[in-house]
C-alpha cells in the first residue's frame, strides 16, 4: 500500500459581492475597480499572492474572482481589508486552506 502524500497549505480567497451592492456611479466604479486591480498586483509584486483572478461563466454572478495566497489565513484576512473595493463595500470574501500535495502547485 502506498503512503497518503504528503499536503502543504495554500490560502484560498473567494472575492464576492455582498448581499447589497453600495450605490456608486459609473466613474467611481472605474476608478474603484483601478484601485482594486493595483492594490491586487502589489500584493502579487510583494509575493504575497501566488496567483489571483476575475472569474467568467461562473455559476454564482456574485462570485468576482479567487486568490492564492501565500500567507496563512489570518495574515491574508488582513491584506483582504485593505483592499479599496472590499474597503468601499464592494466586495466580500471568504478564506480557506487548500491542501495540495508538495510541490504540486509550483507558483
Amino acid at each position: 500500500m502506498s503512503e497518503p502524500p504528503q499536503l502543504e497549505r495554500h490560502t484560498v480567497v473567494l472575492l464576492r459581492w455582498p448581499e447589497r451592492l453600495p450605490d456608486l456611479t459609473e466613474d467611481e466604479l472605474d476608478a474603484l475597480q483601478a484601485e482594486h486591480v493595483a492594490y491586487q498586483g502589489s500584493l502579487r509584486e510583494r509575493g504575497i499572492v501566488a496567483l489571483a483572478g476575475p472569474f467568467e461563466g461562473q455559476p454564482d454572478e456574485r462570485w468576482r474572482g479567487l486568490s492564492i495566497y501565500r500567507v496563512p489565513p489570518d495574515e491574508a484576512r488582513e491584506y483582504i481589508e485593505q483592499d479599496p473595493s472590499v474597503r468601499r463595500g464592494r466586495l466580500t470574501y471568504d478564506v480557506w486552506t487548500w491542501l495540495v500535495p508538495v510541490g504540486e502547485l509550483r507558483i
